[in-house]
């Protein structure tokens, strides 16, 4: 692409299309050209007396003549001045550039993107119905998706990491000590308790502590003894530390043997009492929030939420890549059953065309100026001359017959003129 001016550009097309104008105008003047030589002979002609037909084509090839030049004034002064002389109402184009580029924006707006003719039109097109059959054809869904995953590689790629993880940071943050913890962490405990499902996890603890306990023997005895006063002799510390470890053993063996326990029934009060501060006492309220706050404010928590973007990156690069992927796979049939829907039920048909309706028209209610501003602009920032030489190379060559046709009619009113005139006598 060739640009020869800011705002303005020809392209290869744009390049052929000229020639072709260079043509036509070639045979435009020509004919011009064989209407000048034929009036010059049909003149001699007639002065030698060559006869009265001679007068019927000199009356011919002068009209076509005055049409030929009639005609190329007009063409030529849509794009330029005439022999370049300052002729008012010429070279229009460059000079109402401006102007014309307003006028096509207003009329783009008032015939083509006003709220009722874009309803009119979407309301008969069925635009969710010719889009549920495109996606339930075959390969489309795959093209979908295909397309889909490009774009987000694309958009992962253009991302920087580091300022993506300082917004999910903050994110996360910000809608963490935003959000309450203390209140729904009790009701789930209540529920919890209410319904006995802590008592698998007590039965858990206390197997797990019985069975350490029995491996552990000598270091829960030695960690005893090691608490007793110096002067006491060694033989009674063992046998205190035994004591110790046998009742503690014995303990844990009847809170793990016994479901209705006292230490069981002292647990489940204890978690019901605790549920119940979560979600009523505004003292343990305040201290879970505070120690919430605390604990997002820790770096290793902060760190631990910033590199959660790069495992989720990684993830999705990965599902989008792999042809194969569950994601992609998701995504398929979910277009596919999506078009599947949209072509069969009349409701669902409905419901989105409503919703479209609705987009279309606050775009075009709301940004039809933006919209129609973005012709009048781009008009507006051409270079004249080459605008002008840019949309002559567009209708130039349809103007060109403009000449030939006035040209042809020119003579042929010449004649008839002529004709008229002799025949009554003049």
């Amino acid at each position: 692409m060739d640009e020869t001016a800011p705002g303005v550009s020809f392209t290869a097309a744009d390049e052929e299309k000229r020639r072709g104008v260079r043509k036509m105008k070639t045979v435009a003047t020509g004919l011009l050209g064989l209407a000048t030589l034929v009036f010059a002979l049909a003149t001699w002609a007639k002065a030698e007396g060559a006869g009265a037909w001679a007068g019927y084509v000199a009356a011919a090839a002068e009209a076509g003549m005055v049409g030929a030049l009639a005609d190329w004034f007009a063409v030529t002064a849509l794009f330029r001045r005439p022999f370049g002389l300052p002729i008012p109402h010429t070279a229009i184009i460059p000079t109402k550039k401006d102007a014309f580029g307003r006028s096509l924006g207003d009329f783009v707006g008032d015939n083509f993107l006003s709220a009722p003719v874009v309803r009119a039109r979407l309301g008969k097109v069925g635009v969710a119905r010719l889009l549920g059959e495109w996606l339930s054809a075959p390969g489309n869904a795959e093209h979908v998706t295909r397309e889909a995953a490009t774009a987000l590689r694309g958009l992962l790629e253009v991302l920087r990491d580091e300022d993506v993880q300082t917004v999910v940071a903050e994110a996360i943050t910000r809608r963490a000590n935003a959000t309450s913890v203390a209140e729904p962490a009790g009701r789930l405990l209540g529920k919890i308790v209410d319904d006995g499902g802590h008592r698998g996890v007590v039965d858990l603890v206390v197997t797990r502590a019985h069975d350490w306990l029995v491996e552990h023997h000598g270091e829960v005895v030695a960690r005893v003894t090691a608490k007793t006063p110096g002067w006491t002799p060694k033989f009674l510390d063992q046998q205190v530390g035994e004591r110790v470890y046998k009742e503690l053993l014995r303990f844990v063996g009847d809170v793990r043997d016994d479901p209705v326990h006292p230490a069981r029934g002292a647990l489940d009060n204890f978690l019901a009492d605790f549920a119940r501060e979560l979600q009523h006492d505004p003292a343990t309220i305040a201290r879970v929030e505070r120690a919430k706050s605390e604990l997002l404010a820790r770096p290793e928590v902060q760190d631990l939420i910033a590199s959660s973007w790069a495992a989720v990156r990684g993830l999705l690069l990965n599902a989008a890549e792999d042809e194969d992927s569950e994601l992609r796979r998701r995504l398929t049939e979910g277009l596919r059953t999506l078009g599947r829907k949209l072509a069969t039920d009349s409701k669902i048909q409905a419901k989105t065309d409503g919703w479209l309706l609705k987009v279309v028209d606050h775009v075009v209610t709301n940004y039809r100026h933006q919209i129609t501003s973005l012709i009048s602009d781009t008009v507006a920032g051409w270079d004249a001359d080459d605008a002008s030489r840019k949309i002559e190379a567009n209708v130039g060559r349809d103007l060109q017959f403009i000449r030939i046709n006035g040209t042809v009619v020119g003579a042929l009113a010449g004649l008839l003129i002529h004709t008229v005139s002799t025949a009554l006598g003049g």
